[in-house]
């Protein structure tokens, strides 16, 4: 999952926040998909969904599950499935929200291109509410 949260580069951490402390621009990634592209060209998509929990899926098909939440102006995760991390990724929320694509770090330290994409193309199977078990 670490490739997963990695591409997310904007995208969130520990513990759960409620939809309404979410900054709008976090909110507009609700029911869309985040996209990040790898210098390989490959992709890892990661769906943020209200009250704290993600969906993912790493460039490498590899589904993921966990927390998200913002703190300061930084989206922050925490994966909880397949495996627990006992540390969070978190990546700057661009300033002028996530309307376009734009660069950021991987947390495997690549860096990457990443965009909010219309709609939740395919969510990867793993239950939202296993995430926070």
């Amino acid at each position: 999952m670490i490739r997963s949260l990695a591409f997310l580069a904007l995208a969130a951490s520990l513990g759960a926040t409620s939809a309404i402390a979410a900054p709008a621009s976090v909110q507009d990634a609700f029911g869309n998909t985040i996209v990040s592209t790898y210098p390989d060209g490959r992709v890892g998509k990661l769906w943020l969904h209200e009250g704290g929990t993600y969906t993912a899926q790493g460039r490498r098909g590899d589904p993921s599950s966990g927390s998200w939440k913002v703190s300061g102006k930084k989206l922050c995760l925490r994966q909880s499935r397949p495996l627990p991390m006992l540390f969070r990724y978190c990546t700057p929320i661009p300033p002028d929200g996530m309307d376009h694509a734009w660069a950021a770090k991987a947390a495997t330290g690549e860096d990457i291109r990443v965009q909010v994409v219309r709609g939740a193309s395919s969510p990867v199977a793993l239950a939202t509410h296993d995430a926070s078990r």
